[in-house]
């Protein structure tokens, strides 16, 4: 397994990390818990989480399978979007903040997290306020970096701006859709990142499953895929995107591995990416994808899967969360 920074932090990462949003919704206990330890037997130290995912159950799963394993784990987890119907649940307030840093310690059966991610920019709080909470938790010694996420280039910059003129911890990454099927973050986002040392954690580097190469028309999908078992699915689904992962399946067959190898090394090969997150309902799924960290693209292959992908540098992302009632367009 490689190892990177986390962007400019000392913070070393495997370049496969572990998504867990099934864990507790698509995987049970038992097969969540064997993908945890599958992971950390093969070199993945970077586990990815929020306090949202299958309604806190990921969290709660990843603190039960980690006992006597925590040392091993670069534990990220995250908070700000929805997490209630209540006036203060949700944002990056400091009295939201707290309160789930809080809850996200007893339930990963912790001391303190290694990333704390805010899960998206928030417009009704003081940008201040949210970093020196954030820097708070760090002094404390409960969170020890801090990171972003579903941020627009403009709301991290300024993020970094506030942090520099307080002298406060700095952002160290930020989670983001990025992938063949989404490469909006390279107009803007990625540039900056660069410039600033951040390391960009790619989301959906599969675009749900699409890139695997198992989608081949609109009407009939796979027994048990996401597009069958998650109805909101269907609309990152069309044939263009189906059009895309068929193509990426050409060429991986001629380079002798499987779609989602081959598009999860080309993220890997991007200098701004620190770790890239992929997701696992089965075992066997994780074990193919951990195939991705040793395979190396030479300048040919590279430059077919950025023609291939081009048409996706453009429009809109494949996927951005933002709090109700924000405007994705600002």
């Amino acid at each position: 397994m490689q190892f990177r920074r986390l962007g400019n932090s000392g913070l070393k990462v495997s370049a496969l990390g572990l998504g867990t949003n099934a864990f507790g919704k698509r995987a049970d206990y038992e097969t969540s818990k064997q993908i945890i330890h599958y992971a950390l037997d093969n070199g993945i130290n970077f586990i990815d989480t929020a306090n949202i995912y299958a309604n806190t159950e990921s969290e709660k799963i990843i603190g039960q399978a980690l006992e006597g394993s925590r040392h091993n784990v670069v534990l990220a987890t995250k908070a700000g979007l929805v997490k209630g119907a209540g006036a203060n649940e949700s944002g990056s307030s400091r009295y939201h903040l707290q309160t789930e840093l809080e809850n996200s310690l007893k339930r990963l059966k912790t001391d303190y997290i290694d990333l704390y991610q805010i899960h998206t920019f928030d417009p009704a709080t003081p940008l201040e306020e949210t970093l020196r909470t954030l820097e708070d938790m760090v002094r404390s010694g409960k969170v020890r970096y801090i990171g972003a996420s579903n941020y627009f280039a403009w709301e991290l910059m300024k993020a970094l701006g506030i942090s520099d003129r307080l002298g406060l911890n700095r952002f160290v990454s930020t989670q983001i859709s990025y992938s063949l099927a989404d490469r909006t973050p390279e107009n803007e986002l990625v540039p900056m990142c660069i410039d600033q040392g951040v390391g960009i954690i790619p989301y959906f580097p599969l675009a749900g499953g699409i890139l695997s190469g198992k989608y081949h028309s609109l009407e009939q999908v796979p027994e048990g895929s996401r597009a069958q078992t998650d109805p909101n699915f269907r609309k990152f689904l069309d044939n263009k995107t189906i059009s895309l992962g068929e193509q990426v399946g050409e060429l991986s067959n001629k380079l002798g591995c499987t779609p989602s190898v081959l598009s999860l090394a080309w993220l890997m090969h991007k200098p701004v990416v620190s770790t890239v997150i992929v997701g696992a309902t089965r075992m066997g799924q994780l074990a193919e994808n951990v195939k991705s960290a040793s395979l190396k693209l030479d300048t040919e292959a590279q430059s077919k899967l950025d023609a291939m992908s081009s048409p996706y540098r453009y429009g809109d992302p494949f996927a951005f969360y933002r709090l109700p009632g924000q405007d994705e367009r600002q």
